[in-house]
């Protein structure tokens, strides 16, 4: 049985669960104009209504900003900390929309509201990938894809390094999949 398939059917329950072991968060970042940092935040949670007929959607992702992984033990922390994201006040940021744009009957934007530390702006996200398949497991639709955006870190409140040779410009790269509830 899928993980997802205990979830009532209801009117105003979502019509997609996000999938936390394919949705993730990463993220490139400029350091001293010669090399990349970058890293990946899990997915604690996520809902998805989602309707391609009426080219309609709402999705809410949670980010576990405390599972940043960089690969190197000491920047993680770092970034954990007060200097960056503050995780002991400020523990998950969320990416929350209501306004999907299509190109025929995949979405190529996401236009939302994403907060981190307290702090909401909005962003768009535009699709590299979108597509919808028949998991051959879960013997149900799947949907997802690749979407990226870039955000000035600056206006989140996260200003670490900026001073010394960390770029304000920040790549997010989301890969996001869902599945169809009965």
């Amino acid at each position: 049985m899928p993980w997802c398939a205990w979830a009532p059917a209801r009117a105003d329950a979502p019509n997609y669960a996000i999938d936390p072991t394919h949705t993730f968060v990463n993220y490139e970042n400029g350091h001293f104009g010669t090399t990349t940092n970058r890293g990946r935040f899990s997915t604690k949670d996520g809902t998805l209504f989602f309707d391609r007929a009426a080219r309609t959607g709402k999705v809410e992702i949670v980010i576990d900003i405390s599972s940043v992984n960089t690969g190197v033990d000491m920047l993680n922390r770092q970034i954990q900390g007060k200097d960056f994201f503050n995780v002991a006040d400020f523990p998950t940021g969320t990416f929350k929309s209501d306004q999907f744009v299509f190109n025929g009957d995949k979405v190529s934007e996401v236009h939302g509201q994403l907060t981190l530390k307290g702090v909401t702006h909005p962003v768009t996200l535009k699709a590299a990938k979108f597509n919808c398949y028949i998991n051959p497991l879960f013997k149900r639709e799947v949907c997802g894809g690749d979407f990226e955006t870039t955000i000035q870190r600056s206006q989140w409140g996260v200003l670490w390094g900026l001073q010394f040779g960390f770029e304000d410009a920040v790549k997010l790269l989301i890969q996001v999949e869902a599945i169809r509830m009965q």
